[in-house]
């Protein structure tokens, strides 16, 4: 069972510092109001840096966004982004051709490969109540050979995604959705192909976990020595072991031993982010990662030259019709469409 010394506390900043084969992630939390005819906030925008609104005002931010929030088109190159949205509506565009609407408990996987342009919006449906959205975007790198493989993403819908529910004796449980690895007989459904989570024996995990005040957990071990952070983003009364853990801490520890985590006084949620390093050299400079400067200045260069195919949309901020349902529409031209529900 895991002693106490061997667990590394640390405050959360913006965004969450992660170790390898992690590059960051980032938690956004805005409680949006009603929206208005153009899905923006129908609340004044006055005193707000618009373009690059990241400080929260009235419980939200518009980001890079200038009337509806989120994040207008930009590029990526050599990771990729898993964006995993718990509360609230985000639309996908990008360069491809492909796009997509996807809500509560559904996560997008996205491999930018050798370079992809895609927005990230965030429409405010809802014009008789508020818009509250959260989620988390994590950034997981690629090795230097699959760097260049073609950008794609898939959806993996909430009813797709396996729950691990716990209880004790009280009625108090754990809830555990299991994105990314395997729990007990739990397997989580597949990642892109080209990803570094497809390979099994790199046992990748990205887990969301939700501990009901009373209820104690033992979280399990892996089979090796990887790297294994849990992220305590919400709750004020958590322990590991003996050692009480503070809100907005992430929590270093060994992999390969069973962890008893506990919630006191409030109901406490994590992220656990687990995997084998990559171990090779990250170079990371805005939207690009990759494993040498030289690498990074091509990939500006090949930016400006090619913009990584253009932008095929009306607008920088590509949003979806207010009523359109939860989709996906791949660059094949194939589509997927899941209730709005």
């Amino acid at each position: 069972m895991k002693n106490d010394a061997e667990i590394k506390v640390k405050p959360l900043g913006f965004p969450w510092k992660t170790k390898d084969p992690f590059i960051f992630c980032a938690y956004h939390r805005d409680e949006y109001p009603k929206g208005n005819e153009a899905m923006g906030p129908d609340a004044s925008l006055e005193g707000r840096n618009i373009g690059q609104d990241f400080v929260i005002k009235d419980g939200w931010r518009m980001y890079h966004g200038e009337t509806i929030p989120g994040f207008p088109y930009h590029p990526h190159r050599g990771f990729e982004t898993i964006t995993i949205n718990k509360e609230g509506i985000v639309d996908h565009s990008d360069s491809l051709g492909a796009a997509g609407r996807f809500g509560a408990g559904d996560v997008q996987w996205m491999t930018a490969g050798k370079g992809v342009q895609h927005s990230e919006m965030f429409p405010l449906i809802h014009q008789d109540k508020g818009n509250p959205l959260e989620l988390f975007q994590i950034w997981l790198n690629l090795p230097k050979e699959r760097k260049f493989v073609d950008p794609h993403f898939k959806m993996l819908w909430e009813r797709d995604i396996p729950t691990l529910i716990e209880e004790n004796e009280e009625g108090r449980s754990v809830c555990v959705d299991v994105i990314a690895g395997d729990l007990y007989n739990l397997k989580a459904p597949n990642p892109t192909p080209d990803s570094w989570a497809a390979d099994p024996n790199n046992e990748v995990a990205v887990w969301t976990i939700k501990i009901e005040s009373g209820m104690e957990w033992v979280l399990p071990g892996s089979k090796s020595v990887v790297n294994r952070t849990l992220y305590y983003y919400k709750g004020h009364s958590l322990f590991i072991g003996q050692e009480h853990i503070p809100p907005n801490h992430s929590i270093e520890i060994r992999s390969d031993q069973d962890c008893i985590l506990r919630a006191g006084d409030s109901d406490c949620y994590l992220l656990m982010l687990q995997g084998r390093p990559i171990n090779e050299p990250v170079v990371q400079y805005g939207p690009f990662v990759m494993n040498s400067e030289k690498e990074i200045q091509e990939a500006f260069e090949e930016y400006r030259k090619t913009q990584f195919g253009g932008w095929p949309w009306p607008n920088k901020d590509q949003v979806h019709g207010r009523d359109r349902e939860r989709f996906a529409l791949h660059a094949d031209g194939t589509e997927e469409i899941e209730n709005i529900s």
